[in-house]
């Protein structure tokens, strides 16, 4: 029941008045719910929404929900008859008379913003039986004052308070709460928490019941161990805290930024250490560091009383807008109130008092106590003092002159609000605006079916509160770093999952991936929470790596694969890189793993690797190990296939010219048994030509010339070379050496691989080789008069290039192009003999080119060639006046003008082969063991001979020209039975008869 106060004076009758007064932590709010709970009836008033909800859940799980109330400003929860009333101080029922009522936190009667109105409850409202007033020590003289001979009940704090000193962010305890004074530093402060340690819950005045409870679950379960809020935490928010950290010391109290009192310090500090544990409490981020008297009485709970009130007149007068604007700017007469501040209330009627239909419409009392209620709605939307007076006149205007607010005015508004997507400021806007409409369908008399709107607004208000909590631990709270940390204190078995694509779960969370032996955290982690993640996956996958290594000992060759990188795969993941051995055929592998794999399962898997590296390589390149230990060869050829070997099965026959020049045919055979073939340019076996035995060798080559990291090409070259091109656009950052490895050789501008090379050399031989008007038959492609021939179809196809790209080619073989005017062939062609072919097969011409330099002829390409055109002298004479077409005749040049891959570079400049050709130096002596005392070419190939064996003849006379053409040799008879033979008789017989 209400006790009026004639001209608001305090000499009030103190009968049934109690005072409970303490800090915090003294259990005066749950004192005062037991206390009402012993009356048959009750209302209890408390300073925030949040806190009145808390209170509600409370008192329905004591006595049902039959039976309790819930009233606040935008909800109301009506059973048919209750007993109980929880309610906001500001929405306390009028009409109610219950035996015991009680207000909670009423040293608020000082607040500047809401003083008046607790003031007000403080005077005025009492129980049949009992009244009880809660709230701090500060009030203790003033109660005293106001309500002499009440009782006046001081309990003890139930647990310690002390400071903790200044820390960092980073450097606070779990179960911590920092307290900022605005949305943003809270923001900021919770991302930061996020990065660092997992995530916080989020904590404001502004949050819908519904979110702040879920917030605070996140706390309370341990999914989070810090809280961020504001100064609402110290309004009887019960929760586990240990420690409270200032971040800040100042706030906006709705007029001015100001620095906090020490009683409202003490208040917010007091949440720490909650029933019988002690608390902390301490500055941090940019709070300034607390003074000694300050901290003292925080520690001691000693604060300035409270000496004056904040009042306001509750005896308005509604006759007229002025008249009721009159009695507002009404003074007190009493020593311990004040007049309150101009609220938003008294503003919005200012504004309104100026509107002209407000005027006309406000004539009775009646309409002026409507137009104060419409002015009266909370500003929860906080947009600007014009459009919430805008929003009041509308509902001013809808119950005075149609007595109800319009239903399909009220769902517009609520469907505007009526959506969940959106950032966390989107969704706070729409949950004030809901907010509103909340508190207008509460308000009795505003709207037909009242009950109807309730619920729409409330479910509307749920949703958004499910939103904006769903937002808010999104992006304040890591729910995988947490929920593993909360395993991690509790110690207990954590149970790892790996799928298919190596990502690692721990409990549900994905926490990294675990490739082969080697676990990488997730990188959205960072701070505590990638050593939460790093130490949740090491516990978990403890016994992983062991299995794994098993079963990686256990495995056929099949599982395994080797990457063009060297990287050795286990069923696609790595576990081994390729490293040098001793020899360029014996490499060995580095294990990739994490520390965790050692001792015998770290040697199973080393075993296995090198078992399965051994048996790859003499798989791919065995005929290599025959040719490097060179059972039954002997001597120079023995060097030879050493060479071989160690060229990874590409040799430079310009490097070894010299000695296959001296090779017998017994020699030769010996080296095409072990599948060597000599070619123009190369000795390389056809065999190991393939992809992947020259990706392999490619590897190999690159381990002993800087290693795999400093090589450039290992990537592109093996791909071009797998994708089937035989010749592409050259790099000239790429080593030549690592071209030839791959199997692939410089030409100018393109690399080319070794056997089409080759099969370029069989077709531009026959053409060099036939002699237009002296050698019989038909003339074979590409041949052109003297020593010349002309570039093919079957030339430019097998290379996959023509034009500038194919000269380049053959400049670099060391031929030279001229042009004149066509056709190739100009002289008369001898008719083919009768008996037998007068032209040579291209085997017998690859066999008598060059005796000192033997070429072996591969099978010849099945392309088209272009017959060149063979013209009599009577037609050339009757196509005198046509244009004559100009082509291009390729010929090998001079060998003092010859450019090719086999002129010497200059000294200290690296030659085709990648080595460095020495300065050149001042003469020494030769020694017995080769040039200034080193190893000579001698004593490089003696090593290889049979002992006792005398050494071969080393008088090898000049060395092979870079083409076709056979150098000059000595005077040998020819063969009677040669088809050369055959022919030189018929040109002789022919002459003869031309001359008689």
């Amino acid at each position: 029941m209400r006790l009026r106060l004639p001209g608001g004076r305090a000499d009030v009758r103190s009968s049934g008045v109690t005072a409970v007064l303490g800090p915090t932590n003294t259990g005066k709010t749950h004192h005062a719910i037991e206390r009402m709970l012993s009356f048959p009836s009750g209302l209890i008033g408390l300073p925030l929404r949040l806190l009145a909800r808390e209170v509600y859940t409370r008192v329905v799980e004591k006595v049902g929900a039959a039976n309790v109330a819930l009233i606040t400003g935008e909800e109301k929860i009506k059973p048919r008859a209750p007993a109980y009333w929880i309610s906001t101080v500001e929405a306390m029922p009028r009409d109610v008379t219950v035996d015991f009522l009680a207000i909670d936190e009423i040293q608020l009667a000082a607040d500047l913003d809401r003083g008046h109105i607790f003031t007000d409850r403080l005077l005025r409202w009492r129980g049949r039986q009992e009244t009880l007033l809660i709230g701090a020590g500060t009030m203790a003289p003033l109660i005293g004052e106001l309500f002499p001979g009440a009782p006046l009940f001081s309990r003890p704090r139930l647990s310690k308070l002390s400071f903790a000193g200044d820390k960092k962010i980073s450097r606070l305890p779990p179960r911590t709460a920092i307290v900022a004074f605005s949305a943003e530093e809270v923001y900021a402060i919770a991302e930061w928490i996020k990065r660092q340690r997992g995530g916080a819950a989020v904590v404001m005045g502004a949050l819908s019941p519904r979110t702040r409870n879920a917030q605070v679950e996140l706390f309370q379960s341990g999914d989070v161990d810090y809280v961020v809020a504001t100064d609402a935490i110290g309004m009887g928010l019960n929760l586990d805290v240990d420690y409270v950290a200032f971040a800040s010391d100042r706030k906006f109290d709705g007029w001015r930024y100001r620095r906090l009192t020490p009683a409202e310090f003490g208040q917010i500090a007091g949440r720490a250490g909650r029933h019988m544990s002690d608390g902390l409490f301490g500055a941090t981020g940019r709070c300034p560091p607390f003074d000694e008297d300050l901290i003292e009485q925080l520690e001691d709970h000693r604060f300035d009383p409270v000496t004056l009130l904040q009042w306001r007149n509750p005896d308005l007068d509604f006759s007229s807008i002025e008249a009721l604007l009159a009695s507002l700017d009404k003074a007190p007469d009493h020593p311990r109130f004040t007049r309150a501040p101009v609220a938003v209330d008294q503003i919005t009627l200012e504004a309104a008092s100026r509107d002209a239909d407000a005027q006309r419409n406000a004539k009775s009392p009646a309409d002026v106590a409507r137009l104060w209620d419409a002015c009266q709605i909370p500003d929860y939307r906080k947009t600007s003092p014009a459009a919430h007076t805008e929003l009041a006149l509308s509902i001013f205007g809808f119950i005075a002159r149609k007595g109800k607010i319009p239903g399909d005015w009220m769902a517009r508004q609520i469907a505007d609000v009526d959506r969940v997507d959106g950032d966390i400021d989107t969704l706070s806007n729409r949950l004030a605006q809901v907010r509103t409409w909340s508190f207008i369908s509460n308000r009795s008399g505003w709207l037909d079916d009242a009950e109807h709107w309730q619920s729409v607004a409330r479910r509307v208000e749920d949703s958004l509160s499910d939103a904006l909590h769903e937002r808010l631990t999104q992006r304040f709270v890591d729910r995988r770093t947490s929920v593993l940390m909360r395993r991690l204190r509790e110690n207990a078995m954590l149970e790892a999952e790996i799928n298919a694509a190596g990502d690692v779960l721990v409990e549900g969370q994905h926490v990294g991936s675990l490739q082969g032996f080697r676990f990488t955290p997730d990188p959205g982690a960072a701070g505590e929470a990638a050593k939460a993640l790093n130490a949740a996956a090491l516990k978990a996958l403890a016994s992983e790596y062991e299995a794994r290594a098993t079963r990686v000992f256990d495995a056929v060759d099949d599982a395994f694969a080797l990457a063009n990188d060297g990287t050795i795969r286990w069923l696609g993941e790595p576990v081994a890189k390729i490293a040098a051995g001793a020899g360029v055929l014996t490499p060995t592998t580095r294990i990739l793993a994490d520390e965790q794999l050692s001792g015998a399962a770290l040697d199973k898997v080393k075993q296995r690797v090198d078992l399965w590296l051994g048996q790859h390589v003499d798989k791919l390149l065995g005929p290599l190990q025959q040719l490097e230990k060179g059972e039954g060869l002997e001597g120079v050829t023995r060097g030879v296939a050493f060479q071989i070997a160690e060229d990874l099965g590409v040799l430079d026959r310009a490097r070894v010219a010299k000695e296959v020049k001296g090779f017998s045919q017994e020699d030769r055979g010996a080296l095409r048994k072990l599948g060597v073939r000599f070619g123009a340019y190369h000795i390389y076996l056809p065999v190991l030509l393939k992809p992947a035995p020259r990706a392999l060798a490619a590897l190999l080559w690159a381990l002993h010339h800087g290693g795999l990291d400093t090589v450039k090409g290992l990537e592109e070259v093996p791909h071009l070379a797998a994708s089937g091109r035989t010749s592409f656009a050259a790099d000239p950052t790429i080593h030549r050496g690592f071209y030839r490895a791959a199997g692939f050789r410089v030409c100018g501008d393109r690399v080319v691989r070794v056997d089409i090379l080759e099969r370029l050399a069989d077709l531009i031989r026959p053409a060099i080789a036939y002699r237009p008007g002296v050698t019989a038959g038909e003339a074979p492609a590409g041949a052109a008069d003297g020593e010349g021939f002309v570039v093919t179809v079957a030339m430019t196809s097998l290379t996959g290039c023509s034009g500038e790209a194919f000269s380049s080619i053959l400049k670099s073989l060391g031929y030279a192009s001229t042009q004149r005017p066509g056709p190739a062939i100009t002289v008369a062609l001898l008719p083919a003999a009768a008996t037998e072919p007068l032209t040579p097969t291209p085997a017998e011409t690859s066999e008598t080119a060059s005796a000192a330099e033997p070429v072996e002829t591969p099978p010849t390409v099945d392309a088209p060639a272009e017959a060149a055109p063979v013209e009599t002298t009577a037609e050339a004479e009757a196509g005198e006046e046509a244009a004559v077409a100009l082509i291009e005749i390729w010929a090998q040049q001079p060998r003092h003008a010859q450019t090719g891959p086999r002129r010497a570079p200059p000294r200290g400049e690296r030659t085709e082969g990648g080595e460095q050709r020495p300065p050149r130096r001042e003469h020494r002596p030769r020694s017995a063991a080769g040039e200034a005392g080193g190893e000579g070419r001698a004593a490089r190939f003696d090593k290889f001979r049979t002992p006792g064996k005398p050494p071969r003849d080393d008088r090898r006379g000049p060395r092979p020209s870079a083409g076709f053409a056979a150098p000059e040799r000595r005077e040998r008879q020819p063969d009677p039975d040669s088809p050369f033979a055959k022919l030189a008789a018929l040109k002789a017989e022919m002459e003869k008869k031309g001359k008689s």
